[in-house]
């Protein structure tokens, strides 16, 4: 019985890898509503020592910015940092997708 829980365990663990590691993707129209805003607002990039990248959590020290309900991504945060558009989820301020 044991052997049969660890190999249905074992079975389940590349899904649950999978969701661990899946990022968000707004939809393309969505991306350039984004862009849009973000070169009409003009905010300042921050500079941070840390990686930029999708899953990396932002310091404290960058501030977060809301988008517009037009954008359609509400539930998302963003912030300019190192000079690229990112998205971040607000309670954990990690990020979920680099705006191109």
């Amino acid at each position: 019985m044991k052997k049969l829980v660890l190999a249905a365990a074992l079975a389940m663990a590349p899904m649950v890898a999978f969701a661990q590691t899946t990022t968000t993707t707004i939809t393309t129209e969505q991306q350039s509503k984004v862009k849009a805003y973000v070169v009409k607002q003009k905010p300042a990039s921050v500079k941070v020592t840390e990686s930029v990248t999708v899953g990396t959590a932002l310091p404290s020290s960058v501030t977060l910015q809301t988008l517009p309900t037009d954008v359609g991504v509400t539930q998302y945060r963003y912030a300019v940092v190192n000079d690229k558009t990112v998205l971040v989820e607000p309670s954990s301020r990690k990020i979920v997708q680099i705006i191109e």
